[in-house]
């Protein structure tokens, strides 16, 4: 197993816990941990995706990654003028 499809089985494991503690009730979306499980599959699935690419699958991950740091960005704004 070559080192792009490890990154590739911890990006997917990080989406998917991220999703199962968030439907689980565990996390919920303003949950810092949430975040960074996202961000770390973003980036894991990413970077695994430069040694087999997938125009399709690159496309998905990089604007996942953005909606998951502008949400991010977006929460730490609205908690600090509450």
């Amino acid at each position: 197993m070559m080192l792009a499809d490890v990154a590739g089985i911890i990006g997917a494991c990080a989406y998917l816990l991220a999703y199962a503690l968030l439907q689980t009730g565990v996390l919920s979306l303003r949950d810092s941990s949430y975040t960074y499980l996202n961000i770390l599959g973003g980036v894991a699935l990413i970077w695994s995706l430069q040694e087999n690419f997938n125009l399709g699958a690159m496309i998905t991950q990089v604007a996942w990654l953005i909606f998951t740091v502008v949400g991010f960005l977006r929460n730490m704004r609205t908690n600090r003028t509450a």
